[in-house]
């Protein structure tokens, strides 16, 4: 089948290749109709390499899919032909001592889509376990489903701050990550989320995505803590997100965290952060990290379905399949104004 693959740093191809899948029991094939460019994507075109995870053949690109099934093993009950689903690109051992603890995105031996040296998505077809397949709601388009997998992530990281009804909460970096977790902490309950940025255009869709509880601070013209202290009477924010990935920008989460707080790392820095140790006993603050996700999409779907999170404005931008290696160009120098480009598969 033709797929978009990586075939060296910096080198793409829309060419066939064989992913050789045999369709088991407890598997579905699904035909793909919608996949989202996520960072890593681009990381892997770019540069090869996400730390530990090194490109050394050929890989077929993507893993924020959606599409609909058009053959189900002979053992899968849940699911028919026909369906429209979306489907969580990690797979673990599910004998592992992670998976039976419930933290099956800790697993070692985890196969996730377009991570060295698994193949993606960006083909016509693939084949996937049907318990880490999901139904889409009738009102959530192929777009949408495509989105459920960052919006796991904050998700994720909104359920591991332990969000508390009427927190106030900051989300550094208005990228796909910052905005998802931006609507995710919404909806877990906090009263208002301030998400800084460099750029304003992006600050701009924030802000218009639930107004009112979505405030926008330029930290290139404006003192985040400051503008927390000013806003909070001095006590600064109950929960701070680092989902920018800069070094910088992770090394002063403490400033604007208010006494007793959360801090939750979501970015990947590309370079050790020095954290100041002292800054955050001062506050006793709690510092959570995630990798990925557990246990979210069925709640995603969930928030979706009941139009409680609204995905739609953060897709800007869309490519036919034919045009992969324009979209990848694109995604590396992505505009002030795009968040999350797509790409159509063939009908």
């Amino acid at each position: 089948m033709q797929a978009l693959v990586l075939e060296e740093t910096k080198r793409l191809t829309l060419r066939d290749i064989d992913p050789h899948e045999t369709l088991g029991p407890r598997d579905v094939r699904i035909k793909i109709h919608t996949v989202g460019i996520c960072g890593s994507d681009v990381h892997y075109y770019q540069h090869g390499k996400i730390g530990p995870f090194v490109v050394k053949a050929p890989m077929i690109l993507g893993h924020e899919a959606a599409g609909t099934l058009v053959e189900v093993g002979r053992d899968v009950k849940h699911l028919k032909v026909g369906d429209r689903v979306c489907m969580e690109p990690g797979i673990p051992d599910p004998n592992s001592k992670a998976s039976r603890l419930g933290m099956y995105n800790l697993d070692p031996a985890v196969r996730f889509w377009a991570t060295p040296p698994v193949h993606g998505i960006l083909r016509p077809t693939a084949v996937h376990p049907a318990d880490f397949t999901f139904k889409l709601p009738d009102n959530v388009s192929f777009a949408e489903g495509a989105m459920v997998e960052p919006l796991a992530v904050g998700m994720h990281a909104a359920t591991k701050a332990q969000v508390k009804p009427g927190d106030v909460a900051v989300v550094v970096g208005a990228g796909p990550i910052g905005m998802v977790t931006t609507l995710a902490a919404l909806a877990a309950g906090c009263a208002r989320v301030y998400i800084a940025d460099v750029q304003q255009p992006k600050l701009d869709l924030a802000a218009s995505l639930v107004p009112g509880a979505v405030v926008p601070v330029n930290v290139k013209s404006q003192n985040l803590g400051q503008v927390l202290r000013d806003a909070t009477d001095g006590w600064g924010a109950d929960i701070v997100f680092e989902a920018s990935g800069n070094e910088r920008a992770a090394a002063g989460v403490f400033d604007p965290l208010a006494p007793g707080g959360r801090v939750v790392f979501i970015g990947m820095p590309g370079a050790p952060v020095p954290i100041d140790i002292v800054a955050a006993q001062v506050k006793e603050a709690r510092i959570e990290t995630i990798f990925r996700y557990a246990h979210v999409y069925p709640r995603a779907l969930g928030l979706m379905g009941s139009g409680k999170i609204n995905l739609k404005p953060l897709i800007t931008n869309r490519f036919a399949f034919s045009e992969s290696v324009k979209a990848f160009d694109f995604a590396s120098n992505m505009p002030a104004d795009a968040v999350k480009a797509q790409i159509e598969m063939p009908v």
